[in-house]
């Protein structure tokens, strides 16, 4: 079959990597893609974002399947336009998709059907939202209710800091339209973890579990970034725990979309907060997270193209997923600035020695190709992801490969995995 990608970051290079080695695909496209997809398939130069553009190309070159990555074409209505015109797609549809696209949105729901999150207010003008502030107790976490690429929420330990959190989200628009509207939450405590999910609407088969980074310094210091790295499993999320996710956050989420008159087709990524008083849901996602997706896919053992396909046909309760025992690690190495501006154009060194390591792969995420050679053009630049027989071991064999990694101002965490190796 000729199987279209849709994005050009590091999920979709862990993506086309998989896809790729399925028996099924004949033909991979990558639209946009990166260095990194090419080596995997044909790179197209179809922006993710134009969505006519990339529904002529499936229909010339009469792609069979079509995967969308990034969340932005998909609140963009790309599953629509494609269902449309007649072509198979793996994705939510454009009012499924409103889960991620509206914090406010997702909130409401999960209130209406009760599923366990955090308390909240939703403000439309900034006045209000800094006279709640004022008359309640921090810490406080403002969230910009549209799409802002992982950086729209602040963490904010006073009132005064959240107060500038609504003028730089609302006056200021570090993130644009998405901050037309705010969500101010309670602050939540415990460990962060990953559940991301396939269903097909009815079913839902959960993926294995994951644990991101956000923080761009060790220790979780700093702003937050689109994700510094992330490993799997997560011991955070007990065989006891899942089964909690499943019954209390995935299953009926997807019910209720449902029953909204959303059906809900694809990745179902829920961030979760796991408190005392049990997993509470911090976001919803409505495709593979970044970095997650890299270690989540290296521990996949089955084929990848049945699955997705059964989920956009509803058929996946015939299908079952098989994991590897090994654990997986990715760390991101970044662009001096990033989360900030950041440097572009710097040549990448080490490449070819660090993929010669075994059971390591380096997906490029920010990266593109001058004058025959590998250069940064993103914040995150690239995911170094290795197996292991551990955590620990995973974690040795992640960072021995970005010690081979080199380019002028490259930073990344030092302590991915850290918080899995308690009993290790």
């Amino acid at each position: 079959m000729k199987v279209l990608l849709v994005g050009s970051g590091g999920r979709e290079h862990a993506l086309a990597w998989k896809l790729s080695q399925s028996p099924l695909v004949d033909r991979l496209f990558i639209a946009p893609g990166n260095p990194g997809t090419a080596m995997h398939g044909e790179n197209v130069a179809i922006p993710a974002e134009d969505i006519e553009g990339l529904k002529a190309f499936a229909l010339r070159e009469k792609i069979d399947f079509t995967v969308i990555g990034p969340e932005l074409p998909l609140t963009l209505g790309i599953t629509d336009a494609f269902n449309a015109a007649g072509l198979k797609v793996f994705g939510p549809t454009r009012a499924a998709a409103e889960l991620e696209g509206s914090k406010a949105f997702s909130k409401e729901l999960m209130v209406r059907y009760k599923v366990p999150t955090a308390f909240y207010k939703r403000f439309d003008e900034s006045g209000p939202a800094k006279s709640y502030i004022e008359t309640h107790e921090p810490p406080f976490v403002v969230k910009a209710d549209g799409l802002a690429a992982g950086k729209g929420v602040i963490i904010c330990q006073t009132a005064q800091e959240a107060i500038e959190a609504v003028d730089l989200i609302m006056t200021e628009k570090a993130f644009g339209s998405a901050g037309k509207r705010i969500i101010i939450e309670e602050f939540l405590t415990g460990e962060e973890a990953s559940f991301l999910a396939i269903t097909d609407g009815t079913t839902v088969e959960p993926l294995a579990p994951a644990q991101d980074h956000k923080a761009i310094f060790d220790n979780d210091m700093g702003p937050n970034t689109g994700g510094m790295g992330a490993y799997s499993p997560a011991p955070v999320v007990t065989p006891a725990l899942q089964k909690k996710i499943m019954e209390t956050v995935m299953v009926p989420v997807v019910n209720a979309m449902k029953a909204d008159g959303r059906p809900y087709k694809g990745v179902l990524y829920a961030g979760l907060m796991m408190t005392k008083n049990g997993p509470r849901v911090l976001e919803f996602n409505c495709r593979f997270g970044d970095p997650e997706t890299q270690p989540i896919l290296m521990r996949m053992e089955s084929d990848i193209v049945p699955i997705l396909v059964a989920a956009s046909e509803g058929t996946l309760h015939e299908v079952k997923i098989k994991w590897k025992q090994e654990a997986a690690v990715c760390v991101v190495m970044a662009a001096k600035g990033y989360p900030g501006n950041y440097l572009k154009g710097s040549e990448i060194n080490g490449l070819e020695e660090a993929a010669k390591l075994n059971d390591t792969m380096v997906f490029h995420a920010g990266t593109a190709v001058k004058d025959g050679k590998v250069v940064t053009a993103g914040g995150r630049v690239l995911g170094v992801t290795a197996l292991g027989p551990t955590i620990k071991d995973a974690i040795e064999n992640a960072y021995r490969a970005v010690g081979k990694i080199s380019w002028e101002g490259a930073q990344y965490r030092r302590d991915i995995g850290k918080k899995a190796l308690t009993g290790c």
